[in-house]
């Protein structure tokens, strides 16, 4: 049975199940090279539009791996080549969606800061337990949980090793939506449809533009918006987007 099952739910819609339920979804080395396959795969299909990540009702992913990590040494770690998977899901250029219940702890809890939108159920169990073992996130949580809830609730977060839920999780704004637990796939599944129904260059340079925001001085970052934006004006999709307005019809966005 594959480790990720693909479904295509609705048009340009992608729906990636993680699915290794008797380990709760452990993220291990299969996982990682698998999950970056079905990515690069599908940011290369113009037919893909946005891309949803579940688990199941017990789990997104629990963790990482870690009776692999307790066998190997640091040089072996090192050649698991850990910085291009973490990299590239942070990159990955169309709109992410998690779709979470259950446990998202650990490396479970660096996928998930790596999509663009949250949608949690309330039974979630989110947390960074790595200091507890000794050791630190190595996933960029420490970089990325901060830019979402900010210094202190980050830093109580890594420190303590604590879980949090999901009234916590949505009130440092670390989810997009709290549904109940049973509604939390189509929910993500709703909002997917919403997205890929838009022109699919103005997703991706959405996309590009708050990712810019998380990283470069904020003027530098303006005037690159700036720029993605005179890019878009020059497309098929936005005369199509205004005439589709002044006409009273739906528009038909074609990726040009």
């Amino acid at each position: 049975m594959p480790i990720i099952l693909t479904e295509a739910p609705s048009s340009g819609v992608l729906l990636l199940r993680f699915n290794n339920p008797e380990k709760l979804n452990t993220l291990n080395q299969e996982m990682r090279d698998e999950l970056m396959r079905l990515l690069d795969a599908a940011a290369a299909d113009d037919d893909v539009r946005a891309v949803v990540m579940t688990g199941d009702e017990k789990a997104f992913i629990a963790g990482a791996d870690l009776k692999a990590f307790a066998a190997a040494d640091v040089a072996e770690i090192r050649s698991w080549n850990h910085e291009k998977f973490w990299h590239d899901l942070g990159v990955f250029p169309k709109p992410l969606i998690a779709a979470v219940n259950g446990y998202a702890l650990g490396g479970g809890c660096e996928v998930m800061l790596c999509s663009d939108i949250i949608i949690m159920g309330e039974g979630v169990k989110i947390g960074l337990p790595e200091i507890t073992l000794g050791f630190m996130p190595g996933g960029g949580a420490s970089q990325r949980l901060p830019r979402a809830v900010g210094k202190y609730r980050a830093m109580q977060m890594i420190l303590t090793g604590a879980r949090i839920g999901a009234a916590d999780a949505l009130e440092m704004e670390l989810a997009s939506e709290v549904v109940a637990d049973d509604a939390v796939l189509s929910r993500a599944l709703e909002v997917a449809e919403t997205v890929a129904a838009m022109p699919p260059l103005a997703t991706k340079k959405v996309k590009q533009a708050v990712l810019m925001s998380q990283e470069e001085p904020f003027s530098d970052a303006m005037k690159q918006e700036r720029e993605l934006f005179y890019e878009l004006m020059a497309t098929e999709d936005r005369a199509e987007g205004i005439q589709a307005f002044f006409d009273k019809r739906k528009p038909v966005f074609k990726g040009k």
